[in-house]
């Protein structure tokens, strides 16, 4: 009876393992590879392509710790990390070599392959509770060893082969000292003119360079990862670049640089492939090391459009929702929704607009180098202990059109400053600055403070605080508290302000008029 149970034991499992195999599924340890630590590149690259030959499949990578260099993935092929498996990625450079096609930060190049490469296939995933380790130390390590030097240095056999390969290629002129250095390090996962990518579960760290960085893709889902690479060089954690349709959600992120930023191209390479990032949903998210929360830009030079971000918390960035370009970028940022935020220790601003990226760039007519905000509309924000509630900053042949702030509670340094921007609406907005005034508008036109204003109104100090802006409309404010100052007004440009339906019984001055106010430009 023993013996019968032991063969009928065999027969399932081998059944078992026999459906396991056939079912797509490849064992990495039965393709030559080994969770011991050595290295097994051509046994993991081998296996991806056994199975890219039978049409797609997954393989699997059991509890244990693996070593690898660049992988190249395939069409319908998905990299599996069991609990406990560890896979990490070489130091050697010469694992990433040979160059291949890639783009970095928004210039397509020839360089160093990505950690996992794709290009033009579909279907890919990485998934599963697993770590994987970029390593990315030594390439850390070298970037300050160049920029670092006192000296010219002699180049490497990288930088000779990334000039060799890269000849006429265009850049701007603010971009020579990156281009300079000839080394670029590669994005722990770049998918490079892809569709239908999943990323989901798995933990990424020590990432060389930006972590999660699809280019040119369609259909793209990040769901439930982890990436930790904090106190590290432009290690980014997810970067959307000239994608559609992208999916971010329920991720914990703690980088050295933007946690999650939108992007679309630098400059005149940008805008040569004219291809937009449109269509991003960003939900469910906690973000903590970081310079900014979710950043859009600077290299948005192909446009970004139909943005909705919700239900996520920033603690400890530098700054929260940061939306940032320069003259000469180009593009369009239009149609952005925020929503529902909670931000708290944020080191800068909590949100900022800012066309002054690069601030020494000289006015020029407006022509496809001209960066364009419009249409950003920002809801339902808490933010504690921040720096600055917000800085909104247009250029001078192209303000920043079409911006709310609705229902925002802020306690911090200093509060909104608006400058060079139209059509601006705040309602229902309460900051509490210890330092200058709660709002402060200037050179802008075409704006509404509608229920704003402080609960700690400081002596001496407007809650509002205008100069050189016109046609405002403050109304329905009723200052809880006792308030100095409720606006400030000066400047010979400032024009067309009506105040109506407010209760200032607590105030004891309601407008402090400047000396260059023209005396018919506030109606109350």
């Amino acid at each position: 009876m023993k013996i019968k149970n032991i063969i009928i034991l065999f027969f399932f499992i081998t059944g078992l393992n026999t459906a396991f195999a056939n079912d797509g599924w490849l064992n990495i340890l039965n393709e030559g590879g080994n969770n011991k630590g050595i290295k097994c590149t051509e046994a993991i690259q081998g296996a991806i392509e056994k199975a890219s030959k039978n049409g797609g499949g997954t393989i699997f990578f059991p509890a244990g710790e693996y070593l690898t260099g660049a992988l190249k993935l395939k069409s319908n092929i998905t990299i599996h990390l069991d609990s406990g498996a560890l896979l990490k990625f070489s130091e050697n450079f010469d694992d990433y070599l040979p160059y291949v096609e890639m783009r970095y930060e928004g210039i397509v190049m020839q360089s160093f392959s990505p950690l996992f490469y794709a290009k033009d296939v579909e279907n890919i995933t990485i998934k599963g509770r697993g770590v994987i380790d970029g390593q990315g130390k030594a390439w850390w390590n070298e970037v300050y060893r160049i920029e670092t030097a006192k000296g010219p240095i002699p180049e490497t056999k990288y930088q000779k082969m990334w000039t060799e390969q890269n000849k006429g290629i265009v850049y701007e002129p603010y971009y020579k000292r990156t281009i300079d250095k000839h080394f670029f390090r590669p994005s722990f996962f770049q998918a490079y003119n892809c569709k239908n990518i999943l990323i989901e579960g798995v933990t990424f760290k020590n990432s060389p360079f930006w972590t999660i960085n699809p280019e040119f893709c369609d259909n793209v889902t990040v769901t439930g990862i982890t990436i930790n690479n904090p106190h590290s060089p432009n290690t980014d954690g997810i970067n959307p670049s000239s994608c559609t349709n992208v999916h971010i959600s329920n991720c914990h992120i703690s980088v050295g640089d933007d946690c999650i930023t939108i992007k679309s191209g630098r400059d005149a390479d940008g805008r040569k492939y004219g291809k937009a990032t449109e269509n991003v949903t960003i939900t469910n998210c906690t973000m903590l090391s970081g310079h900014g929360g979710v950043v859009i830009g600077s290299e948005m030079s192909g446009g970004i459009k139909k943005i909705t971000i919700s239900n996520c918390v920033f603690d400890g960035t530098d700054r929260g929702i940061r939306i940032k370009a320069a003259r000469g970028r180009g593009g369009v940022v239009e149609d952005i929704r925020v929503d529902n935020i909670v931000m708290k220790n944020i080191k800068e601003e909590a949100i900022i607009l800012d066309l002054f990226y690069d601030k020494d760039n000289p006015v020029e007519p407006v022509t496809e180098r001209t960066p364009i905000f419009r249409n950003i509309h920002i809801s339902n924000v808490t933010g504690g202990n921040v720096n600055k509630a917000g800085f909104v900053r247009g250029i001078v042949e192209m303000p920043i059109q079409n911006i709310t702030f609705s229902n925002i509670n802020m306690d911090g340094k200093e509060g909104f400053t608006i400058n060079t921007a139209t059509d601006v609406e705040f309602h229902d907005v309460k900051v509490n600055a210890t330092v200058g005034s709660s709002f402060k508008i200037s050179d802008a036109k075409n704006l509404i403070l509608d229920n704003v204003g402080s609960s700690t109104p400081l002596k001496g100090v407007p809650v509002i605080k205008i100069d050189n802006a016109s046609n405002i409309l403050i109304n329905n404010n009723f200052p809880f508290n006792a308030t100095d100052i409720f606006i400030e007004a000066n400047g010979k440009d400032t024009k067309n302000i009506f105040l109506k339906n407010n209760v200032f019984n607590n105030v004891t001055t309601v407008v402090k008029k400047g000396k260059d106010l023209d005396k018919k430009a506030i109606t109350e």
